[in-house]
């Protein structure tokens, strides 16, 4: 895995910890979560230490075994607030068309890369896509997709990134705690100093940018070094992916989606602003007026979307099981397209 700089004594300390007796234990149970103080000052004015909700939350972590108080102390009193990427969490989201969604993540430079990526590490992708049913191309989809087939994982330690999150993004301090929680069972377990993890600004790593949680969940040491490298093994990354893939309900052989016909009635253009479920069978939406174009049995369950081509110009999709599989992974109807247009791209397939 990388080789970084590290802060000898706390790494140090995380080894040891690693090596102890002591059993995880996952998620922070709710009476044990912080309650924020309303007379707390801020994070960004006290800084890690100095912060009573996190020197409540290092006694609470504590508490659950995770590291001794002493550690956690330490690793506070090295993390450093980053300002900045709370800024860019603040900026306001913008919902983009497909048109321009696909030209900036599923373009031919974004395919020809995949292509590149498949072709020297075919054998391994392959035997992954045996093992675990997900094709070799939805694999390396997602991490083109993700880190442009591993070459931007991130910058910031996560180490500084999840706790500025935790105590200094209040909208989503809850799950960034549990994230935080996460990440430093993962250092324990991994035997490795916390600082020395790389990702993005919102605690995500690796080629395939998983959060802690995933990682602890679904990362796999594939090449069987004893490490579950996800940021320089394409083995370890490929069967991550595939695992969360499996995980979350990929069926081999299926298709992600299929086009529709049908005329945008008022009751299905409802259905299709409603939240992204397989909550109608194929059978349903055929009665409703939709028309698959591509062979698809009445049973499988389906979701109705459209993807604007032009401005003002959609068209229709119902997508199966195996594309809910994939919005586990980024719960984004465009993103889950772009897979669907990356891996066709580099397969030569009609997923």
């Amino acid at each position: 895995m990388m080789k970084l700089k590290f802060a000898p004594a706390l790494a140090v300390l995380f080894v040891l910890a690693a090596c102890s007796s002591e059993q995880p234990i996952a998620p922070v149970p709710e009476a044990q979560k912080v309650v924020p103080e309303a007379s707390a000052l801020p994070v960004s004015e006290t800084g890690f230490s100095q912060n009573a909700e996190v020197q409540r939350f290092i006694r609470q972590q504590a508490g659950l075994g995770v590291m001794g108080e002493g550690q956690l102390q330490q690793f506070f009193a090295q993390s450093v607030y980053k300002g900045n990427i709370v800024n860019i969490m603040n900026r306001p989201g913008t919902s983009r068309p497909w048109y321009e969604f696909r030209s900036g993540n599923a373009g031919a430079g974004k395919i020809n890369g995949g292509r590149r990526f498949y072709q020297q590490y075919r054998q391994v992708l392959d035997q992954v896509a045996r093992e675990y049913g997900v094709p070799a191309e939805v694999l390396v989809a997602i991490v083109g997709i993700e880190t442009n087939y591993g070459s931007n994982m991130g910058s910031f330690r996560l180490a500084d990134s999840l706790p500025t999150l935790a105590f200094g993004y209040p909208r989503r301090g809850e799950f960034f705690q549990q994230e935080l929680h996460e990440f430093l069972l993962m250092a324990k377990e991994e035997g490795r100093d916390p600082f020395s993890f790389i990702g993005s600004y919102a605690g995500a790593m690796g080629m395939p940018q998983f959060i802690p949680s995933s990682y602890r969940k679904w990362a796999v040491d594939y090449d069987g070094d004893g490490q579950r490298n996800i940021w320089g093994s394409v083995p370890d990354v490929a069967a991550s992916v595939a695992n969360y893939l499996k995980a979350h309900g990929w069926q081999r052989g299926g298709k992600v989606m299929v086009p529709v016909s049908m005329v945008p009635t008022p009751e299905l253009l409802a259905l299709i602003e409603e939240k992204t479920a397989l909550n109608k069978t194929v059978g349903e939406l055929r009665r409703m007026g939709v028309t698959p174009l591509e062979e698809v049995a009445d049973h499988e369950k389906a979701v109705l979307f459209r993807l604007e081509t032009a401005p003002g110009q959609y068209d229709y999709y119902i997508g199966l099981n195996n594309f809910f599989a994939v919005w586990q992974y980024n719960h984004s109807r465009l993103y889950v397209s772009a897979v669907r247009e990356i891996a066709n791209g580099v397969g030569g397939g009609k997923l």
